[in-house]
């Protein structure tokens, strides 16, 4: 064996074993499981029941943070000491996706809602922000000539868009406290 390839095997072994190492530092677990996150051997499910999420003004806001708080806490009641504070921003956008050429005027047949929420999770004991982020979610929907109809439509998209949001700001959520937990 020459020493050229000497040496090759070698660094294949060496670039191997770092390989090997980097691997072992991985760990994957899934994000719901009862291992605990942190020092304390807090689940991720009692984490999430420990966030108190703060009061919103509009009625598709509202929409969203009733539909996260029976997630958070799995239909159960508002924590009695709660350890994270979640204030959510909601907004909605409204698109028309068709325009019908029926008639004189253009009117929509379809659209789509767009429900949009930035989000801030801060740690009561610190008062210091864990995590904010921005997550969206849209459904779309028929607009009918009917007036209360097209209204009606609307707002049941605005409630879809709502409930998919609070599964994805959950998801965020749990997320943030799992890296939280793991610092």
């Amino acid at each position: 064996m020459s020493s050229s390839e000497r040496s090759l095997r070698t660094g294949l072994r060496a670039v191997a074993l770092v390989l090997a190492l980097a691997a072992a530092a991985c760990t994957v677990r899934p994000l719901y499981s009862d291992a605990p996150i942190g020092p304390g051997g807090e689940t991720t499910t009692a984490a999430l029941a420990s966030v108190s999420v703060a009061p919103v003004t509009t009625r598709y806001a509202q929409e969203v943070r009733n539909q996260l708080i029976f997630l958070l806490y799995g239909g159960s009641g508002a924590p009695a000491a709660p350890a994270y504070d979640l204030t959510l921003g909601v907004t909605e956008r409204r698109d028309t996706t068709t325009t019908s050429q029926t008639t004189d005027e253009n009117e929509p047949s379809s659209a789509s809602m767009t429900v949009i929420s930035r989000y801030v999770l801060v740690d009561r004991a610190t008062r210091k922000p864990i995590a904010q982020g921005t997550r969206q979610a849209s459904a779309s929907f028929d607009v009918p000539r009917q007036e209360f109809a097209a209204y009606r439509a609307a707002r049941d998209a605005e409630n879809r868009a709502a409930r998919e949001l609070a599964e994805m700001l959950r998801l965020a959520i749990a997320q943030d406290l799992v890296r939280h937990g793991a610092k």
